[in-house]
């Protein structure tokens, strides 16, 4: 198989994989282990609780993020064109898949330019990080900003998904000083995010230093690409090789309490697992800005604008109301609301 086809058939397994398989980790986000106080007189009108946040510059009227997901193919088109139309509509973030593929192969480019449908949403483009120890650098970043027409760029880690690829990019030795240059020389921030097994205190530490604008710790607890890779795998004992990291992983919680405590200014960003609009206001109440999903997202997406609309809604919503009952009027009242841990593990 060619190198163009053999990304091409990745992408679309990638998302065959995930609307048809079960992936999910086995391992908790731990958010369960977290509890709001419930506030019988709040003292406050639902009407009036408020969900927005400015972040680098665009106004989002829930703090939300369609996290990165696809591109590349005709299915990848359609299904960020509902997304996009959605969190056009809804106000919020939306981030594309790897635009690697876009950026060797132009005639898939039209596969992640959202902004036509989404003239004024936060937007993310999106490459690896590692793809800067593969011949990658500032030129290639600026390209894929501009592709889309992005506010900010995030660089994904993923080394334990690219050890399980057969066609894997595994060298990730001296990548923090090209991460550091990207900072410097990129004029839209820098987001950093795992993809699904969290970032560490020391790993945000480095981050830190290095000049990112913020940290997506992308905890275990939601997809598991092990598993995701593993569904991919033809040979017996590369498959049992990703089966056994199912479990892999710091959880969402925990990751965001290592970065908020390693990195106390940095701006957070909570994904891995998050589900509702409970699972989005404990990590605000945790320390992050704002929240992403994705498999919820895409499920609906693969269907419909009106079922993304509706899963956005519901989330929305589920969020002001435990907003509400736990007292808090804005996200910043969020962010100081009794949040207690509810046992040891």
């Amino acid at each position: 198989m060619s190198e163009d086809l053999s990304v091409t058939a990745r992408k679309a397994d990638h998302i065959r994989i995930n609307l048809e398989e079960d992936v999910q980790s086995r391992t908790s986000t731990g958010l369960q282990h977290y509890r709001f106080t419930h506030q019988a007189l709040p003292e406050i009108n639902l009407a009036s609780v408020r969900t927005e946040q400015v972040l680098f510059g665009r106004k989002l009227m829930a703090p939300l993020l369609i996290s990165s997901m696809t591109g590349g193919t005709p299915q990848a088109a359609a299904i960020n064109q509902n997304l996009a139309e959605a969190a056009q509509a809804r106000g919020i973030a939306m981030g594309v898949g790897s635009q690697r593929a876009a950026l060797e192969h132009p005639d898939r480019v039209e596969t992640f330019q959202v902004r036509r449908y989404a003239p004024d949403i936060l937007l993310f483009a999106n490459l690896g990080a590692v793809q800067l120890n593969y011949g990658y650098g500032l030129e290639h970043c600026q390209r894929a900003v501009d592709m889309i027409a992005a506010d900010a760029l995030i660089l994904h880690l993923n080394p334990l998904q690219e050890a399980l690829q057969p066609e894997g990019d595994v060298n990730f030795e001296g990548l923090l000083a090209k991460i550091a240059t990207i900072c410097q020389g990129l004029p839209v921030p820098v987001v950093v995010k795992e993809v699904g097994w969290g970032i560490s205190a020391h790993a945000a530490r480095q981050l830190a230093d290095a000049g990112v604008a913020a940290i997506d710790v992308a905890g275990a607890g939601g997809t598991s690409w092990s598993q995701v890779e593993m569904h991919r795998i033809q040979e017996p004992g590369r498959a049992q090789v990703a089966q056994a990291f199912r479990d892999w992983g710091i959880p969402t919680a925990e990751s965001i309490r290592m970065v908020r405590a390693s990195a106390p200014d940095m701006t957070v960003f909570a994904s891995g697992g998050l589900r509702d609009g409970i699972d989005a206001a404990k990590c605000i109440a945790l320390g992050a800005s704002v929240c992403g999903l994705a498999s919820p997202f895409l499920k609906a997406a693969a269907v419909s604008y009106e079922e993304t609309l509706q899963a956005i809604d519901v989330i929305q919503q589920t969020l002001r109301v435990c907003m509400f009952a736990a007292g808090a009027i804005d996200l910043v009242a969020l962010q100081e609301a009794q949040l207690s841990r509810v046992d040891g593990d």
